[in-house]
């Protein structure tokens, strides 16, 4: 990924092959429909040059990456929270990654988004 100073989600996404800006596009869709049943005044950003949502403070942020796709929910309560849902997944700290050539398991970024909602509402 190139060093680009990215205004929008939109413009981000761009940037990406076809196949990946699906995923993208599907993991933004999960984490927006997601998080606004829990806060519905969460904003969409760009954080650190990634797509992220923010209420009192950040949710969660997301990336694409050559070989991956990352999940940054931020705190550490969301491994200890979803232990056994990510066992399968590549995790450092506040880093999950999703490899590109498995599916990319939707469901579980909308429980984790939905989760670091709850705990910024908190």
């Amino acid at each position: 990924m190139a060093n680009t100073d990215f205004k929008t989600v939109d413009e981000y996404i761009g940037i990406f092959p076809e196949d990946v800006q699906k995923i993208l596009q599907e993991i933004r869709q999960t984490i927006q429909e997601t998080i606004q049943e829990a806060v519905p005044d969460a904003e969409e950003v760009i954080s650190y040059q990634m797509p992220a949502f923010r209420l009192n403070g950040m949710l969660v942020w997301y990336a694409a990456w050559k070989k991956h796709i990352g999940l940054y929910p931020k705190t550490a309560g969301v491994e200890a929270a979803f232990q056994s849902e990510l066992a399968g997944y590549e995790k450092s700290k506040g880093t999950i990654k999703f490899s590109l050539d498995k599916p990319v398991p939707f469901d579980l970024i909308g429980k984790i988004s939905k989760y670091r909602a709850e705990e910024n509402l908190r």
